[in-house]
């Protein structure tokens, strides 16, 4: 769980414990550049940029994945771009359009100059000579955040002539690489066909490395503390720690820090423990699955557990969904909203996603509930991969778990015209403004 209390000197050596990315958190307040150098020293420098430094086989030695979703290998990615031709840059993406996820947004608040030693130290291992700081323009707090962060280093003489900060859309898919390319190049925050990839050709149409928040937090301590440490928690297969966002039925919704491989129970404890019984946690968020409580409950944290029910840590969410509560409804709210966000730039994704959340409004309705149950399986085969981004395929696992973990009340909607279960709590919609630029 995150800490209130502020450290009384600021120092640590190498924490053998948690918290590790939270150290020195304090809600609400941002860690100055003297706080973050005293609490964790300077990190190591080597000079000018060199591509293929060291620190790509410090980071493949610790095993560490990108924690924006799809937990790729992060030294694979650096390794790839640095065999393109051409001067690398680097991307910080900072879109958390997942409504459920705010712990990316929390890391830039709080503690921007842990993210920042992360994307240089990254830059130099790669042979950048640029770093593009894209952040949400609707997260104000993170926003200044970071402006204040970049204005110190500047003062400080540090780094002074690498990092740049870019405003982004607020919309679902504006995180997508392509999407992030394509704005910081002119252009609208829509995923673009592909190839070429990002690592490839991308910002500038030079190889791009585009790494999530809390992925570069981790190989800033990586690069201080070693990959001998970073395995000191965690499993084998999947070190580390990892940011939790968690919420729904519990006490405190709040972002936790947790080992990889701890269960989703000791994640809802850190949040202090369920307000009621629960019937379905939600893990990933609106890109993530369903599961039920009791598959759930003792499953762990890792990618390697949770594919094997069908789910994958993602964006790092687990929403506790009470009892009691009809989870068609809820899942048919959110499917309208994420059918709205679709770049309308492919069939799958702008008519497919719209007939997907016409029948899960019907169902939730009560109107032809198992015939329109049948239609989202066909639907479901008419969508699922042929999108030119993977976003329809998130909202078909969004929609497909729905239905196997509520499958009881698609019965009573078609015996009653609707379930008897209460109104769904109010899983978050944010009011875009519908810009793309």
């Amino acid at each position: 769980m995150t800490s209130s209390s502020r450290t009384a000197t600021l120092e640590r050596a190498a924490p053998s414990g948690l918290p590790r990315l939270l150290a020195g958190y304090r809600p609400d307040e941002s860690m100055s550049l003297r706080e973050h150098l005293q609490l964790n020293r300077p990190p190591p420098r080597r000079g000018a940029t060199r591509r293929g430094g060291p620190l790509i086989a410090t980071i493949e030695a610790a095993g560490l994945r990108g924690r924006g979703g799809a937990a790729f290998p992060t030294a694979t990615k650096m390794r790839a771009v640095v065999q393109q031709r051409g001067r690398p840059i680097v991307v910080v993406n900072g879109s958390e359009g997942e409504a459920l996820s705010v712990k990316d947004q929390m890391l830039l608040t709080s503690l921007p100059h842990l993210v920042l030693d992360g994307a240089v130290l990254a830059a130099e291992a790669v042979g950048a000579d640029e770093v593009v700081v894209a952040v949400d323009r609707d997260t104000r707090g993170a926003l200044a955040s970071v402006s204040r962060a970049l204005a110190e280093r500047r003062a400080a003489q540090l780094d002074p002539e690498v990092l740049r900060l870019v405003q982004l859309p607020t919309r679902y898919v504006a995180g997508e690489e392509t999407a992030l390319v394509q704005f910081i190049n002119g252009g609208p925050a829509k995923p673009t066909f592909t190839p070429p990839r990002p690592f490839e050709r991308g910002v500038g149409g030079r190889p791009t490395l585009i790494q999530n928040v809390e992925t570069l937090a981790h190989v800033a301590l990586i690069a201080r503390f070693g990959p001998d440490w970073y395995r000191e928690m965690g499993t084998a297969d999947e070190p580390g720690s990892t940011l939790l966002t968690v919420g729904g039925a519990v006490h405190h919704a709040s972002v936790c820090e947790v080992a990889l491989g701890t269960p989703i129970s000791d994640a809802v404890h850190a949040a202090g423990g369920l307000t009621s019984e629960v019937s379905a946690f939600l893990v990933g968020g609106y890109y993530g699955s369903w599961l039920k409580a009791g598959v759930a409950w003792e499953l762990p944290l890792t990618n390697a557990a949770l594919r094997a029910e069908g789910a994958a840590l993602g964006t790092g969410v687990v929403y506790a969904f009470p009892a009691g509560r009809c989870g068609l409804v809820a899942a048919a709210r959110v499917t309208r909203y994420l059918a709205g966000e679709s770049a309308g730039q492919c069939g799958p994704c702008l008519y497919g996603l719209q007939a997907i959340s016409d029948a899960m409004a019907s169902i939730a309705d009560g109107r032809q509930p198992a015939v329109m149950a049948q239609r989202l399986h066909q639907l479901f085969d008419e969508v699922r991969g042929r999108g030119a981004c993977r976003y329809p395929d998130g909202v078909v696992r969004f929609v497909a778990t729905a239905l196997e973990v509520f499958e009881d009340e698609i019965w009573r909607h078609d015996s009653n015209g609707r379930c008897l279960a209460g109104e769904p709590p109010l899983l978050p919609i944010p009011a875009y403004d519908g810009r793309w630029q």
